[in-house]
């Protein structure tokens, strides 16, 4: 018997040890992982550069509290920061408490309550982050939820619009729907959010919890639109493996969040906050960027040219490193034949695969893994036959 709740749905594979693109585990064998840790290993397993600076930094404290000034808590939101050309950081240590945070600045921010989220959207698992979810199955069995969340159709501009007024405090969307099965958001959509925000002043939040620190090809899902959001939240790839998270807010928002009005005692934890700034030195040059937008590019004209001809795949979307290949047939029966082969994925929904390779992956590596896919796919369409 566990003395664990039974709160996830294990796989068979017991992880040994892990290194850049790969997990071995105690069954002896090698796994091509490309879930990162559902997004968390941006750099891969175990990256030399973060190792470095946590143990540079174990060395020095682990903890000391946030009554005392930390000089690479500065030194990191000055580096987030400027990445998202805003102005002012708090640390936290989850996604969940980052939407929470930034749920709360918005409302105190705005003297406002109501806010307004989207249907399939995933923002965390605390009464308030679930509230702003756009899910039913994540909300069941757990009572009545904060009564200040309406939500509308995903990129359905006129549905919003039918919702704002002078009473809603904020927009909050995630520029690609992660949980809610990999689906994108238009243009002409989050501009019109943007608009209408400015226009009944409510505060516009963006949750890259998933598409941050680099997944789509640039530091920020929300750069590739030339987007001006007012809070934006960040968290799984910041730390590497490490369980840090943020808000990133405009300097007029700076003085909403004073002294005792909000607080962690572990957020901008130093070990945490030294990977981080690891982390983004890496990630945030220019030309790892470029690296990572070309092989993204690989990546999804291989996944095109070599699944779109199979009768069980219906679409292929996402952008950079976060891909969805929408099919028909069993998902978790599809992801453990995956496994089987050497390949660790993800579900989205229903019926989508997930994959969130390492930024760091080679193509080698990528045209591997998609070969492993195929090979799969091709044999669920002779068992279905």
């Amino acid at each position: 018997m566990s003395n664990l709740f039974p709160t996830y749905s294990r796989w068979e594979i017991e992880p040994d040890w892990a290194e850049g693109s790969f997990l071995y585990g105690k069954d002896g064998n090698k796994y091509l992982d490309f879930t990162s840790g559902i997004g968390v290993c941006n750099l891969g397993h175990r990256p030399k550069v973060v190792e470095e600076a946590v143990q540079e930094q174990l060395k020095k404290f682990w903890h000391v509290s946030n009554l005392f000034p930390v000089e690479n808590q500065e030194v990191a939101a000055g580096k987030l920061a400027a990445a998202a050309e805003m102005d002012v950081v708090f640390f936290a240590n989850s996604g969940a408490e980052a939407n929470e945070a930034a749920i709360k600045l918005a409302r105190k921010a705005t003297g406002r309550k109501k806010i307004i989220t989207f249907y399939q959207s995933f923002h965390g698992r605390t009464f308030a982050t679930m509230s702003a979810t756009g899910q039913e199955k994540i909300k069941q069995g757990f009572g009545p939820m904060l009564e200040t969340f309406t939500y509308v159709p995903y990129n359905d501009l006129q549905a919003l619009k039918s919702e704002m007024s002078d009473e809603v405090a904020a927009v909050m969307l995630e520029v690609i729907q992660g949980e809610g099965g990999i689906h994108p958001a238009s243009e002409e959509f989050l501009k019109g959010v943007e608009s209408l925000c400015k226009q009944y002043g409510s505060l516009f939040i963006i949750d890259e919890i998933q598409t941050g620190i680099g997944r789509t090809g640039k530091p920020f899902a929300f750069q590739h639109y030339g987007l001006k959001p007012d809070i934006v939240s960040v968290a799984k790839g910041l730390g590497s493996g490490f369980p840090i998270g943020a808000i990133i807010g405009k300097s007029n928002l700076e003085n909403v969040l004073s002294p005792g009005s909000h607080g962690t005692t572990f957020g901008g934890n130093p070990i945490a906050v030294a990977s981080a700034i690891a982390t983004m030195n890496t990630i945030f040059q220019e030309s790892f960027q470029t690296e990572v937008q070309e092989k993204a590019n690989f990546l999804k004209n291989t996944l095109e040219e070599k699944l779109l001809e199979l009768p069980n795949v219906k679409e292929i979307r996402g952008i950079g490193f976060m891909i969805g290949i929408e099919v028909n047939g069993n998902v978790p029966d599809i992801l453990k034949s995956l496994r089987s082969g050497g390949l660790i994925a993800l579900s989205a929904g229903e019926k989508v695969i997930r994959l969130l390779p390492p930024l760091t992956s080679t193509k080698e590596e990528l045209d591997a893994g998609i070969g492993i896919i195929q090979s799969v796919l091709k044999k669920y369409i002779r068992s279905a036959v």
